[in-house]
């Protein structure tokens, strides 16, 4: 994949992150830092980053329960280490800093 390619669908991934946290209707804001780098921050001031790793092709992402390297897998970011999906390993992660269930897969509502 092409850097240009790449950086498009993170960038498209990113914003797509930024509207499921908003329509969940938790308590966290989202907040991009730059090109490729969305940070959420929640009421207890915790905070996950997600950002595009261009020189790897990789959305890596940093939570209180660790750090994740998601890498373009057909139409899915997957992770590199256990093959999970990067909007169900979001779901977890915010889950456990919001203190609420959320469920940032597609389709959830």
């Amino acid at each position: 994949m092409e850097e240009s390619e790449f950086m498009r669908m993170a960038e498209q991934t990113l914003r797509e992150i930024d509207s499921r946290i908003e329509a969940s209707g938790i308590d966290a804001d989202c907040e991009f830092r730059g090109t490729g780098v969305l940070e959420i921050e929640f009421a207890d001031a915790s905070r996950i980053v997600v950002n595009s790793q261009a020189a790897v092709r990789e959305i890596w992402v940093a939570a209180k329960s660790g750090g994740y390297h998601f890498r373009r897998d057909g139409g899915r970011w997957v992770n590199t280490r256990d093959g999970g999906e990067l909007f169900a390993a979001l779901s977890a992660c915010v889950s456990q800093q919001s203190g609420a269930v959320v469920n940032l897969q597609a389709g959830s509502a």
